[in-house]
């Protein structure tokens, strides 16, 4: 009599940040210089693991008076030096606008993946695309999204 094994299929894991345990800012520049930077509260924050999937789908909600947006990946590309680039879409107002958010890994274990990292987004063609508006008194040319989260 011989014994068979079947393979288990893993089931899909999902990490999220835990509340307090994230950040995102919005600087606005104009040319070299930063003019105004704000935190930005960091609503939801999640990364899913499919096991059909050949890579995770990251997904960051933003909830602030200015800047109530959804982040979403759709490719998630690795790059040497411990460092990950998501191709994603900056849903804003309704209107998904195309973002690269490229993430340094801080430390990574079993069941923890700790990231920093930022997106250079073109004020003007924001602004045109989704109506997204800074206050007048800012002459900004382009924003900087900066998010740390860490996922358990």
């Amino acid at each position: 009599m011989t014994t068979v094994t079947l393979p288990t299929v893993p089931p899909p894991q999902r990490y999220t940040v835990a509340p307090g345990r994230s950040l995102a800012e919005l600087t606005a520049w104009y040319g070299p210089l930063p003019l105004r930077r704000q935190r930005v509260p960091l609503a939801e924050a999640s990364m899913e693991m499919s096991p059909d999937a050949a890579q995770p789908a990251f997904r960051f909600s933003f909830d602030h008076r200015e800047l109530r947006a959804v982040l979403t990946s759709e490719r998630v590309d690795t790059v040497p030096g411990d460092r990950l680039q998501l191709t994603g879409d900056l849903d804003l107002n309704g209107v998904a606008f195309p973002v690269l958010l490229r993430l340094r890994v801080v430390e990574r274990a079993e069941d923890r993946l700790l990231v920093v990292g930022a997106a250079k987004l073109p004020y003007r063609l924001l602004r045109r695309a989704t109506g997204f508006r800074l206050p007048w008194r800012l002459p900004a040319t382009r924003l900087r999204l900066l998010v740390a989260a860490e996922f358990a």
